[in-house]
């Protein structure tokens, strides 16, 4: 059974850090991110959301004495000409698309034979969503983003009625639902949670060595938390309109890159402790 709480419930992932790196039980945290929102702040456009010198220099450092994966909605491509880092591993499309260090790339989730409905989807979109002023119908490899954060409140409305007008004609398709966003993916059991635990196996961190710990800011990222409870943490950066099955909490970025910094002190005191 999944627990969820409010938010605001959640104790602060950096006032209890000795609470929380007790569990890590002498095991070395492998690390799970998000990027819009945990990263880097949300923006008005997707394509603003540039990491700073501070956290990329976070990234580069934890990364040189644990795994670090972004996980993310955005193309794989995108997030990883984003990071711009090649010690990290990048799973993006929510996990359907995963390369990473020592020449590693994977499609696992069998997103592929969606591909031709989600072009399908992105041409009626753009034609629905012509007229409504401020939409941005993002097509990824894996996934078609339609973003709503520019539109007057009294048009959203018409946003959600194409975005189901389509998805009713595509039953390849399912919606999955963000900050401002509404999101057509592949009708696929197959989520960030997933991908996380795929990365799990796949780098061998399953053994009884590596806790993993996930840090993300949105809906999105409550399949990874609710995968999570009970053999690894979860860290929910800021709020969104739900409840969450996180443990911990985190205000925005900044707490975020001085989490990640005192998390690259922890672990090289447990590797030579």
């Amino acid at each position: 059974m999944i627990q969820k709480r409010e938010a605001h419930e959640l104790p602060s992932a950096l006032n209890q850090l000795n609470e929380l790196k007790a569990q890590f039980h002498g095991k070395t945290p492998a690390i799970f991110l998000d990027y819009d929102g945990c990263l880097t702040p949300i923006v008005q456009r997707p394509e603003m959301a540039v990491l700073s010198d501070d956290m990329r220099q976070a990234l580069q450092e934890l990364a040189t004495v644990t795994k670090v994966a972004v996980v993310s909605g955005r193309d794989r491509q995108n997030v990883a000409e984003l990071v711009q880092l090649d010690n990290l591993y990048f799973a993006g499309s929510h996990g359907f698309d995963i390369t990473g260090p020592g020449g590693m790339a994977s499609e696992p989730g069998g997103a592929k034979a969606a591909l031709s409905a989600l072009d399908k989807a992105d041409t009626m979109l753009q034609e629905k969503l012509r007229q409504v002023e401020g939409s941005q119908v993002e097509r990824k490899r894996y996934a078609i983003a339609v973003h709503y954060r520019n539109v007057a409140d009294d048009q959203v409305e018409m946003v959600r009625k194409a975005v189901d007008e389509v998805l009713d004609s595509m039953p390849e398709l399912k919606i999955g639902l963000g900050k401002k966003i509404y999101e057509l993916k592949p009708n696929i059991d197959w989520h960030k949670g997933k991908a996380v635990m795929w990365l799990m196996e796949e780098l061998g961190l399953n053994k009884g060595n590596y806790i993993p710990l996930y840090i993300g800011d949105d809906i999105t990222d409550e399949d990874a938390f609710a995968e999570l409870q009970g053999q690894g943490i979860g860290i929910l950066v800021g709020e969104h309109d739900d409840k969450t099955a996180a443990t911990y909490r985190l205000e925005g970025v900044d707490e975020v890159r001085v989490f990640l910094e005192d998390l690259t002190d922890s672990i090289k005191k447990i590797n030579h402790g």
